[in-house]
């Protein structure tokens, strides 16, 4: 990325979780840059400073990006906020997948096997939330005890 050409940036600085984050995001516009993406219209790459505010310990970190958005539908804040959001989805769905139902450890690979465990598994995750479980572990402990009669329950069938 041409830093003399960044004219777009962002700086956003958060307190939580026991570290305190500086966030740089830089974005430019590569519609004439003659990339090998033909749909790409903004590069960004925004710059992660995090310092852990009990050990003191800092720590780096640079992401790239390419976005079909111009410049006139997302701005270096709406880009941020784009990218910090995909951790949301990794909280709330992906970390839940691996570590209540082992999804990387799972021996199914082949065919549509993989794909229809995901949807399964998404499925189990939404309903118990829609039953109001927080803790999908905890739900699925829940519902277990009576394995025959409660997830009937659970999807208001019963």
């Amino acid at each position: 990325m041409p830093r003399k050409d960044v004219t777009a940036r962002r700086y956003d600085r958060e307190i939580g979780h026991g570290r305190r984050e500086t966030r740089v995001t830089r974005a430019l516009t590569v519609t004439d840059l003659g990339l090998d993406f033909p749909h790409a219209a903004q590069a960004v790459r925004i710059l992660r400073h995090r310092t852990d505010r009990t050990t003191g310990t800092v720590s780096r970190q640079t992401v790239y990006a390419i976005t079909d958005l111009s410049s006139h539908q997302a701005s270096p804040q709406r880009l941020g906020q784009l990218a910090r959001s995909q951790w949301t989805i990794e909280n709330r769905l992906h970390f839940v997948r691996d570590t209540t139902f082992a999804e990387d450890a799972s021996k199914i690979r082949t065919g549509h096997g993989p794909e229809n465990m995901s949807t399964l598994r998404n499925l189990a995750i939404n309903a118990l939330r829609a039953a109001g479980h927080r803790n999908i572990a905890a739900g699925i402990r829940h519902f277990s005890h009576e394995p025959f009669t409660r997830p009937l329950d659970l999807l208001g069938i019963v």
